[in-house]
């Protein structure tokens, strides 16, 4: 075991989720108050403020805060007090669908939250939710194809814009503004990249899987479940040795049937084998060539969130 000094005592720590609606965010706060946080919860939308202030009645170490990412006063009350900030991007609802215009309103979503992080001294670190879109998009047929692709791996910008690849544009350039933000005002922020969450209601229009059939014949087909995300997420905010960016996943899909099975999950209506099964049913590995040693390094030695608060 590591010596206990190397993670945070949190026993009296408050933390702000942002957003706290997603099914990440969600979670997130829960995992949180049970090992002993007080948490501010930043929804974006009335409806969730509802759902949460139910909750919060319950729970004095639960504080609902209404928080729009770019309404920068509104994230300024949402990490009053707080000594870490754990964001993620949702969507606003008026706008589901990632489209070239969403790029631009999560980059600024990203710079107006860590603008008001620089500005609220009692913030230590910020856990800044990305995704594997930020990293595994580049043209393969030019890299070495020996190469793992691992936390020092960047999308390319141009590779993304030319495909129409938005989530993992939106992921990239989100990603580079809050690290050049945090990098100028001296934060100390560490990044999730997170593979595919695997959610039951999971579906193809899910803005992750455009290239699905590329990441995997790359071998760069990432999943993640939930739990897993969300102990990764508490573990870097806790673990003072961790820095930079985090390739966050516990599955890569290199297997045929494990492909067609999540085709099959993702279309449930729809009896025909997806295009890409046809001519190569028979079974075949393909190579993994992404890696989470980093993460699983600091994972070691978390407990994760089951057990109760050690305050």
């Amino acid at each position: 075991m590591a010596p206990a000094a190397a993670f945070h005592h949190h026993g009296s720590q408050t933390v702000c989720v942002m957003d706290a609606s997603g099914r990440l965010g969600s979670t997130l706060v829960e995992r949180l108050l049970k090992r002993g946080y007080t948490v501010h919860a930043a929804v974006q939308t009335q409806g969730d403020l509802v759902s949460f202030n139910e909750v919060a009645s319950d729970n004095k170490n639960l504080k609902i805060f209404h928080s729009d990412p770019f309404d920068y006063h509104s994230v300024i009350d949402a990490l009053k007090g707080c000594s870490g900030l754990f964001y993620s991007f949702e969507p606003p609802q008026d706008h589901s669908t990632y489209d070239e215009n969403m790029v631009e309103v999560e980059v600024r979503a990203a710079h107006n939250v860590l603008e008001a992080c620089a500005r609220t001294n009692t913030i230590e670190k910020v856990v800044f939710t990305s995704s594997a879109t930020a990293m595994v998009w580049r043209d393969h047929s030019l890299s070495e194809s020996s190469t793992e692709l691992d936390e020092r791996h960047w999308s390319d910008i141009n590779f993304c814009r030319k495909f129409k690849l938005w989530h993992a544009l939106s992921k990239t350039l989100s990603e580079k503004t809050a690290w050049a933000l945090a990098m100028d005002r001296g934060m100390n922020m560490v990044c999730i990249n997170a593979g595919l969450m695997m959610l039951p209601d999971l579906l193809i229009t899910n803005p992750y899987l455009k290239g699905a059939a590329e990441m995997y014949e790359n071998g760069l087909f990432a999943t993640v479940d939930l739990d897993f995300l969300v102990d990764a997420h508490v573990c870097v905010y806790e673990d003072i040795s961790t820095y930079g960016r985090y390739l966050c996943f516990n599955h890569v899909i290199t297997r045929t049937d494990d492909a067609l099975k999540l085709a099959k999950f993702l279309t449930p209506s729809s009896s025909q084998t997806p295009s890409y099964g046809e001519d190569k049913v028979k079974e075949r590995m393909i190579e993994q060539r992404i890696s989470n040693k980093k993460l699983n390094k600091v994972m070691v030695d978390f407990e994760s969130g089951s057990q109760l608060v050690d305050c």
